[in-house]
């Protein structure tokens, strides 16, 4: 999949847990599971915001667009 989620990268950079990020948001570390490992097939922008405000960081930290190779 071309659409990668560093979340991850973030998380560590701001030195925070995922479970300290579901909680701050207010959706189950399941859920959050779920987009770090890059299997949903979509996000709203009012979770990428929430994200984005409670990591301090753009959108563009959180998605990577790598183009595939054929």
């Amino acid at each position: 999949m071309p659409i990668i989620i560093n979340l991850d990268i973030m998380l560590a950079k701001r030195k925070m847990r995922s479970n300290e990020l579901a909680e701050q948001m207010g959706i189950t570390t399941a859920n959050l599971s779920i987009l770090k490992t890059g299997k949903a097939k979509a996000i709203r922008f009012s979770t990428l915001e929430a994200i984005c405000e409670i990591l301090d960081c753009q959108p563009g930290d959180i998605i990577e667009y790598i183009k595939e190779t054929q």
